[in-house]
């Protein structure tokens, strides 16, 4: 499995973004798609993940109430809609997947679960 994110930028605090995951190659494998971040001098960790059958989501709750994860099947693609963006979402943000994984939050909020990666996108929000 192959991930693209895309869709980082610089925005002010109080505005919106909207990052994409494109998967490709042997998608029917992987059942969760995660959205990380790693700020500058910090860990990576867990912001949103969903199911690619169904309709399960979960959130850090640092974003829960700004940030929603969804999912296109058709285009093998899950989004991440960002708003009320502060300056501590400043981040790069990585997409990734997981084959067979347990929706529960013990697993999909661990980045250790995680088989595939994607190469990050820069998400820099300016106060």
């Amino acid at each position: 499995v192959q991930l693209q994110a895309s869709g980082g930028g610089l925005v002010q605090a109080g505005g919106s973004l909207r990052l994409s995951c494109a998967a490709s190659g042997r998608t029917s494998s992987s059942s969760v798609m995660g959205w990380f971040r790693q700020a500058p001098g910090k860990e990576r960790e867990f912001v949103a993940a969903i199911r690619w059958s169904g309709a399960s989501t979960g959130y850090a709750d640092s974003v829960k109430g700004r940030f929603t994860i969804s999912k296109d099947n058709g285009k093998s693609t899950v989004y991440l809609q960002m708003n009320s963006l502060e300056p501590d979402d400043t981040a790069v943000y990585y997409c990734a997947a997981a084959n067979g994984l347990p929706f529960t939050i013990n697993y999909f909020a661990r980045e250790m679960r995680y088989d595939y990666w994607g190469q990050g996108t820069l998400v820099t929000v300016s106060s």
